[in-house]
């Protein structure tokens, strides 16, 4: 149980609440928290769910989705193209557990096998928590002792360059696709990097987007630092830099829908992918090396999600909206089954 109330009602349960009733269902919200709730279908079948997460895949499938280590391993070891990395424990965990080799020191020895930059991540990180493409040794320990105050294990990968995209798998269809673009500004010619952020912020709001920059988000002023700027600098006209090297929408990226556009190729491996890890619902992000509306050539799963977050997707416009509404009631014809 939470030790204090959220100040926010996840977007899932109003929404289910909303589409229930369209296949005779209701939605029942346990009202203190609003975070878990009781599916009852028509035919007497009783499901539930909390937060993102609902009775749709299967608990060993989900647990391994959620190990980004152990996926990657699971996804590599069935043919598909991952980015080439390994884990590295805390020192808490390392002691624990007994490893060898595997280090905060052992994950720098790495680092520099692979050549910097390279990416590290938490483990079983979400939202693009603490992702940061770090240049020397000085960002790399910043990085990971961050990271080990999130999680007990730290990934550190080599830097792979393309397209960012997430494809919604829903029981051998895509239901949903979009690029994913991280967190950037275009320059004015008068405004400093910290005003145009602020006014990005003002337009999230506008749009009902409850996406929250953090202005003060060492990896921003890392980046900036890399590309020679500060937070008072001022960009030119039209000058369009990236604050973050990750792309999730949580972070203050931006999508663009590809649906419909996507080439055949790009949904059958998503497809198959899904089913081979166990799953029926799947948020598949994958980087690729040109477009995904061409014949898929060369790319890299970068990971895979047993619980699409699609809250911060489904508040980037009226399109998106209806497919994500879509997508719920789908899911819900299939989970009364």
């Amino acid at each position: 149980m939470p030790k204090k109330k959220r100040k926010f009602i996840p977007f899932l349960g109003p929404m289910l609440q909303r589409l229930a009733p369209k296949i005779g269902a209701k939605v029942i919200m346990e009202p203190e928290w609003g975070v878990v709730g009781q599916i009852l279908f028509k035919n007497g079948n009783i499901k539930y769910f909390r937060d993102g997460r609902m009775d749709l895949n299967t608990l060993g499938s989900t647990e391994i989705a959620v190990d980004k280590d152990y996926s990657t391993f699971f996804m590599k070891n069935l043919g598909y193209n991952t980015i080439l990395g390994k884990s590295f424990y805390s020192p808490r965990w390392h002691k624990a557990i007994g490893a060898k080799h595997r280090t905060i020191d052992d994950g720098f020895t790495y680092a520099e096998q692979l050549e910097f930059p390279v990416i590290i991540k938490p483990n079983s990180g979400t939202q693009g928590s603490h992702v940061s493409l770090v240049h020397n040794k000085k960002e790399f320990y910043k990085g990971m002792k961050a990271i080990f105050k999130y999680d007990r294990i730290a990934l550190v990968q080599s830097l792979v360059v393309g397209t960012d995209y997430r494809i919604v798998v829903l029981d051998k269809k895509v239901i949903s696709a979009y690029k994913r673009i991280p967190l950037s500004i275009t320059g004015d010619g008068k405004s400093t990097i910290i005003q145009l952020l602020k006014a990005k912020q003002k337009e999230f709001i506008i749009k009902g987007r409850d996406t929250k920059i953090k202005t003060k988000d060492p990896r921003i002023a890392d980046k900036l630092l890399h590309q020679g700027f500060t937070m008072h600098s001022i960009l030119k006209q039209e000058e369009k830099i990236f604050l973050l090297d990750n792309a999730n929408l949580s972070t203050g990226g931006d999508s663009v829908d590809v649906t419909d556009t996507m080439h055949e190729s790009v949904k059958k491996l998503a497809v198959k992918l899904t089913k081979d890890m166990g799953l029926r619902l799947c948020g598949v992000d994958i980087m690729i090396d040109g477009n995904i509306e061409d014949k898929l050539n060369n790319y890299w799963i970068i990971e895979i999600n047993a619980a699409p977050g699609l809250d911060h997707y489904v508040t980037s416009g009226a399109k998106q909206e209806k497919i994500v509404e879509k997508l719920y009631l789908e899911v819900l014809k299939n989970m009364g089954k």
